[in-house]
């Protein structure tokens, strides 16, 4: 094959196209209890691994990702709390090995740990059997630390390589959370082949990272007022509310843990419950809805 694209043959480019592909939407015709919309609400807690996942050993970006958890994780947790909402939490087993009573916690209120890798790994990056060597840890750690399997994975680079479908396929997932075909669920084909796996999309714009994260020595060095960054997620959950859909938010804990950012998600699920028809639950939850609504088999 051709390094250059200009020249590749059809079956070439195709191919590529075609590796991996949205199949039909499985948004549902209606919401349970009569909701007018699902709210997804996330949270990447991947703490120290950003500093790890480097091969880095700065000790004050390895403090920042501990702010995460001894700052981010309380306050999100305390929000989520008082108006009563269930969220996901995909964490790096490296995250939950050396934060373990903190995912054993969250999973004994109520919310979900779905998986994140290994050390936040950039896994198109790694060579397949090391990605799958990693995956299947990875989930074993996680069961090991709740006491709950994961059913679904959000990939640290939100990106597949040649083979992370096949590991999740092998895996026995429900749903997958780092793909972007749509806004709302889908089913992921695999070569054109049904995978009964359910993709809840990601998207940039609903990130919190794009707008707050920075590098130090670098000329990444972004910054949205946080005023702004509700603007649009609450302009993302309106037209979500508007079309009847999924309304996904992904967050983290070392950036949107502030106090002068936690207002993000305050006043977001504010505006969320007053609706009083939106359904707030746990991928888990919604991506299961959506299978069994359309008859989806694994």
């Amino acid at each position: 094959m051709s390094s250059n694209p200009w020249e590749w043959d059809e079956p070439t480019w195709r191919g590529k196209v075609e590796a991996v592909r949205a199949g039909r939407s499985l948004l549902p015709e209606r919401w349970p209890n009569g909701a007018r919309c699902a709210v997804a609400l996330s949270f990447d807690s991947d703490h120290e691994t950003n500093e790890l996942r480097d091969g880095g050993d700065s000790v004050a970006r390895l403090s920042w990702g501990e702010y995460g958890t001894r700052r981010g994780i309380p306050r999100i947790r305390s929000v989520l709390d008082r108006f009563g909402a269930k969220a996901s939490f995909f964490v790096p087993a490296v995250s939950a090995l050396l934060h373990p009573e903190e995912q054993a916690s969250l999973v004994a209120e109520g919310h979900e740990i779905g998986l994140h890798g290994w050390i936040h790994e950039r896994n198109t990056d790694v060579p397949p059997e090391a990605e799958r060597d990693l995956m299947l840890r990875a989930a074993d750690t996680l069961e090991q630390i709740t006491g709950v399997r994961p059913v679904g994975m959000r990939t640290p680079s939100w990106d597949y390589s040649p083979v992370t479908l096949q590991i999740a396929r092998e895996l026995g997932l429900l749903y997958d959370s780092s793909l972007f075909a749509d806004d709302d669920p889908y089913e992921i084909l695999d070569q054109g082949e049904s995978t009964g796996i359910v993709e809840l999309p990601v998207e940039w714009i609903r990130d919190d990272a794009p707008y707050f994260m920075m590098n130090r020595f670098g000329a990444q060095r972004p910054y949205t007022p946080p005023s702004d960054v509700l603007d649009i997620f609450r302009r993302e959950f309106d037209g979500a509310y508007a079309e009847g859909g999924l309304f996904l938010l992904t967050m983290h804990p070392h950036i949107s843990g502030y106090r002068s950012r936690i207002f993000i998600l305050e006043e977001l699920l504010d505006h969320i419950t007053s609706k009083g028809d939106c359904w707030v639950a746990t991928h888990a939850e919604i991506a299961r809805y959506c299978a069994e609504t359309a008859g989806l088999k694994g």
